[in-house]
């Protein structure tokens, strides 16, 4: 692999990711740096950072409650704190590996904090917008806490052509997947569910 070491856990996505379009890993960042997101979420919530989440870009935001209800804060590259310097330093990694061993091209990334408070969701929709394709792969890590039951909702579904996969938001647990081909939606909750969230994203064509 022209001097790359070979890493099990990205082996592993890869094989996933090109076997089925997802890939769910629950031990991608360690327990201490879970944690540390997690409180660095709910600090920011609690300092008032978060802000209604929109449908569209940024030229054509809208909010609109009927189709998702989270609150997210977006990261902002020249504001990292040492926790989400360390976040990013992973996701680096992770991408690094990515374009060297698949030639996915990713050049960028975005991410942010999302807090769905109780009864919200996200209706069935995909990753990209029709003004920007540069989303190739969407990336979510729960960071809710160890004892999220079944009954407190928030699954993601991702919906394949003949098949529909629920992956519960347990603490730590990472999904990757196709942004332009994956429709996926966020069942309603039941208790606040909190995730950090964003695209490894190539140059817009």
């Amino acid at each position: 692999m022209n001097g790359l070491t070979e890493n099990p856990m990205y082996e592993k996505i890869i094989e996933d990711l090109l076997n089925q379009q997802y890939s769910i890993v629950d031990d991608f960042f360690t327990e201490e740096a879970v944690t540390s997101l997690r409180n660095s979420l709910l600090d920011k919530y609690e300092e008032d950072y978060f802000k209604k989440s929109a449908i569209g870009d940024q030229f054509n935001e809208q909010v609109i409650r009927s189709i998702r209800g989270d609150f997210i804060s977006w990261i902002e590259e020249n504001k990292l704190s040492e926790v989400e310097q360390n976040f990013f330093s992973r996701i680096d990694h992770f991408s690094n590996y990515l374009n060297q061993t698949c030639f996915l091209g990713i050049q960028d990334r975005e991410f942010h904090y999302a807090l769905y408070p109780v009864g919200t969701f996200y209706k069935r929709h995909l990753d990209i917008f029709q003004n920007d394709d540069s989303r190739k792969l969407s990336v979510v890590c729960y960071l809710n806490d160890e004892n999220w039951l079944p009954e407190y909702g928030g699954e993601l579904v991702i919906y394949k052509e003949h098949d529909e996969v629920k992956v519960y938001p347990l603490k730590g647990r990472v999904v990757i997947f196709e942004s332009q081909v994956l429709e996926h939606e966020v069942l309603p909750v039941m208790r606040e569910r909190l995730s950090i969230t964003g695209w490894l994203k190539t140059r817009r064509l």
